[in-house]
Formats: structure tokens, C-alpha cells, sequence
């Protein structure tokens, strides 16, 4: 499947390339990123399995994540998009799209995120794809719960994932 490129006032949703692994590693290795995400940097070869899983995701379902690119500095910033990650969580995401969001520590409370997000969602409300979408976000996770607000999430139950306290949220299209 050929991923399809998006483009924003200031950012390029497109499909990861190997020049982003670096970035994407270095990013890993740094608290203010991992804190909500699993809490601990990751090794150089669970980066990279996660940037293949997410170039995987295309051929598998249909839609995925797109590697975010800063268009003023053509700087890959980070990753946004849409899976199905068949959590173990309860209540049960499956069957629904999970939105996810993650960025550069340095590019953090420039509106970013949500621009990104409301583009990868723009795209998924024209596609043949449940019109839910869900998302998880960390309970502490104060500005990710704010984007996803922004983009139409609202929460439909607290619980445990991974020993963490977690929220989650739904957003229906409207235009389904």
C-alpha cells in the first residue's frame, strides 16, 4: 500500500524513512519523552523494531503511523497515526482504530501534536474505517490528555495498563 503523504500549515505526515531511526533513537533516551510512555529509554534495537511495527502497520490494516516532519526545517519531529495494537487491557480497545502521538521533547508546546493529530484524523474520517476511534493516554499525562480533548476524545473509563494509570478516550466521526 502506498502510504499516503500529508501535509499541514507546518507539518509533513509521511512514511518513515531510515535518515529518522537516529532521531527517533536519540529521542527515546530522553526522560521528558519515555516518562508516560513506558518509563525507561530504550536499547537501539527496541527503537528499531518499533519503527518497523509502524511501517508494518500500512501493509497489515490499511492505515498506521506517519512519521512527522517539521516543514520549516524538514527535521523529522516525531510519529502520529493510527493502529491496532491488540492490548490486553480491559476495558477492550479491539476492533477500533487507537490514535497515538509522539513527539520530539524540543518541538513540546508548539500546537504540534494536535495539528498532527487532527490531519491523521481528517484522513481516517474519509477512509472505510469504524468511525470510533480510541486513544490510551497516561492519567499524568497532562498535555496529551489536552490534545486528545482538542481532537475530540472523551473518556470513557480509567484503568491499569502495564502497571500505570491510563485513560481512555473515544472520538466518533461525523462525517462516517
Amino acid at each position: 500500500m502506498n502510504l499516503p503523504v500529508l501535509e499541514t500549515e507546518r507539518l509533513l505526515l509521511r512514511g518513515h524513512r531510515p535518515a529518522d531511526f537516529d532521531v527517533l533513537l536519540a529521542m527515546w533516551q530522553q526522560p521528558a519523552f519515555y516518562q508516560y510512555l513506558n518509563g525507561a529509554a530504550l536499547p537501539e534495537e527496541e527503537v528499531w523494531k518499533r519503527m518497523l511495527r509502524n511501517v508494518g502497520l500500512w501493509a497489515l490494516l490499511g492505515y498506521g503511523y506517519w512519521a512527522v516532519e517539521e516543514k520549516a526545517s524538514g527535521t523529522f519531529i516525531g510519529a502520529v497515526g493510527l493502529a491496532e495494537w491488540r492490548r490486553d487491557i480491559s476495558p477492550s480497545l479491539r476492533g477500533f482504530p487507537e490514535a497515538g502521538w509522539i513527539l520530539d521533547p524540543a518541538c513540546h508546546g508548539r500546537g504540534y501534536a494536535t495539528e498532527a493529530v487532527r490531519a491523521s484524523l481528517a484522513w481516517a474520517d474519509a477512509q472505510p474505517l469504524p468511525p470510533r476511534t480510541v486513544c490510551l493516554v497516561h492519567a499524568d499525562h497532562a498535555a496529551s490528555l489536552r490534545v486528545a480533548a482538542k481532537c475530540g476524545y472523551a473518556e470513557f473509563a480509567r484503568t491499569q495498563y502495564h502497571q500505570q494509570p491510563v485513560v481512555l478516550l473515544e472520538r466518533c466521526s461525523t462525517t462516517v
